[in-house]
């Protein structure tokens, strides 16, 4: 489906031509209470606007959404009433911007089919309210041939005090930060007999070279040649051999800093010889999230001119159980020389993400970020929306950081050395698991770490959860690919561009 187009517009809202109208709505002590920028609507109707909405039912709790005529009272025929949740004081992770975003993606969605709207939520926070629309809209619909639904809200109207430089610059950065979290989520939920790491290495390839980026692309020849032996070995059970895509953006004139991205990139795993139950397994399509968000990433770094150098390493693999499979006792020469006894085939994401680390720090970045579906004992310990984040204690606090800030959410996990020796293998330099199940996600942590340059700082995050999202969609988050990490990698690189 196409995207909405976005413009910002200036007066009052109560006489802004649009066919809906979008207003907030708190949660009070007393029940719901009007969220600012709606007071020229409140007194256009005489002051009864809360009352109207409350009586349409309406609770002021996120992605609560209600609807009622307006009988010429504003010149919108229809009015929104949607939900922000809690005054900003008491807002959960992401603060007001979060809310704001959630809001208006929920009212995005009720709005399909709707061709002009109108929101008074920018006037609370523009650049959330432009995402949260854009990402609400959102519905993949490229395998529908019996009707796709209503086509999403054509034209999002941004109601400001004033149309500058400034705001003018925050919506155009906010429709390209949502921009790049549809490209992840469009590779995400393409299925996996379209999408293995052939033509996944043709579509990066092709998101690359739109942005004008450097593009690198190893065939099975030139991995074995090169010695990526943990790519080599995930991959040697598919008949869809395995690829490696470097995307570089070279930061303009004078960058500032120089940053790795490493994503995982399993188009489909079925655990390989230690197969995985068949429940649920039509999920494992979303394996590749990871390389999905560093791909858009790169990609929207250029987009944006980050004075950054951002390069992107990314391998793919397809892990399947045959007769030429990796198996049970193996043992893998890494990229880098360094050998991993397989106990589980199953934990192949920490296999070829070890060669990608190792390849990535040869290019002397001053901070490497992976991210990845890596471990199920993601979702045991943090759920399915908190994403873990492990690495060097400061720069994991500050990736942490941002991540609760853009309102994706992640939590910062230890990597305790007494689960190290856990890893000890009898034949090879380490094992790719423990033998228990106890501290998984954090033992996969460690295993990553072993891979990593001495004195780079580095950081693990784990969106085995938040990355795809198998129950019904809510705020701007529809069912399937999510995108998530791609709003913290991108605020992640601002932030490195201004203070390093």
């Amino acid at each position: 489906m196409s995207a909405p187009e976005f413009s910002l517009v200036t007066g009052s809202a109560a006489t802004a031509e649009a066919d809906a109208l979008i207003v907030g709505l708190r949660t009070g002590e007393d029940g719901p209470v009007l969220a600012g920028g709606a007071e020229d609507v409140d007194a256009a109707f005489d002051g009864t606007l809360l009352e109207l909405l409350t009586l349409a039912g309406a609770s002021g709790k996120a992605d609560d959404v209600v609807k009622f005529p307006t009988r010429g009272a504003v010149t919108a025929p229809l009015l929104v009433g949607v939900g922000l949740g809690r005054a900003p004081a008491d807002a959960p992770a992401g603060g007001e911007a979060e809310q704001v975003r959630r809001a208006s993606g929920a009212a995005a969605r009720a709005l399909a089919g709707t061709g002009r709207v109108v929101s008074t939520l920018s006037r609370l926070d523009l650049a959330a309210a432009t995402e949260g629309s854009l990402l609400g809209a959102y519905a993949f619909t490229t395998y529908k041939t019996n009707g796709a639904g209503k086509e999403p809200v054509a034209q999002f109207d941004q109601l400001v005090d004033k149309s500058d430089d400034d705001t003018t610059a925050a919506l155009a950065r906010a429709v390209a930060v949502a921009g790049a979290v549809r490209t992840a989520r469009n590779l995400i939920n393409t299925p996996p007999n379209d999408l293995f790491p052939a033509s996944f290495a043709d579509r990066a390839a092709d998101i690359g070279a739109g942005a004008g980026l450097e593009v690198e692309v190893l065939d099975e020849r030139q991995l074995a040649d090169a010695g990526y032996g943990g790519v080599l070995g995930v991959g040697s059970g598919s008949s869809r051999p395995p690829r490696l895509v470097r995307l570089r953006w070279p930061g303009g004139d004078s960058p500032r800093a120089s940053v790795a991205l490493v994503g995982k990139g399993i188009t489909f795993d079925t655990g390989g010889i230690s197969i995985k139950p068949a429940a649920n397994m039509d999920h494992m399509t979303s394996d590749m999230s990871g390389a999905a968000a560093v791909i858009a990433t790169v990609a929207l770094a250029a987009e944006l001119k980050l004075p950054v150098t951002v390069t992107a390493t990314v391998p793919m693999a397809e892990n399947m159980p045959s007769g030429t499979s990796y198996r049970p006792g193996d043992v893998l020469t890494m990229y880098g020389g360094k050998t991993v006894e397989v106990l589980n085939t199953d934990a192949e994401g920490r296999l070829i993400l070890a060669d990608a680390m190792v390849r990535a720090a040869e290019d002397s970045p001053d901070y490497l970020i992976e991210t990845s579906t890596l471990t199920g004992a993601q979702l045991v310990a943090l759920g399915t929306r908190t994403a873990g984040v492990m690495g060097t204690d400061e720069f994991r606090d500050r990736v942490a950081a941002v991540a609760k800030a853009t309102g994706e959410g992640g939590w910062a996990m230890p990597l305790p050395e007494e689960l190290r020796g856990d890893l000890d293998s009898r034949l090879a330099d380490l094992a790719n698991v423990t033998g228990h199940r106890w501290g998984g996600m954090l033992s996969a942590g460690l295993f990553l770490r072993e891979f990593v340059a001495d004195g780079l700082p580095w950081v693990h995050i784990d969106i085995a959860g938040p990355s795809f999202n198998t129950g019904g969609p809510w705020g701007y988050t529809p069912k399937g690919g999510t995108g998530v990490p791609v709003r913290t990698l991108a605020a992640l690189l601002t932030d490195i561009a201004e203070n390093g």
